[in-house]
């Protein structure tokens, strides 16, 4: 089963970005992010959907 979502260190690495560059794609509302506790997790949907739509240009 694929996870629904995953930290900003392994989204990070699978955008092959820093993480201020997450942050900055959270602030800016290209990445959905869900706070569990401490934690800040980003939806893999939204991920998907950032890559894409980057490819698409």
């Amino acid at each position: 089963m694929e996870p629904l979502a995953i930290s900003i260190n392994e989204t990070a690495k699978a955008l092959g970005v820093g993480r201020s560059s997450v942050y900055a794609l959270i602030k800016s509302g290209s990445l959905d992010a869900i706070k569990i506790g401490r934690r800040t997790l980003l939806t893999t949907e939204s991920i998907k959907r950032l890559a894409q739509s980057r490819t698409a240009i």
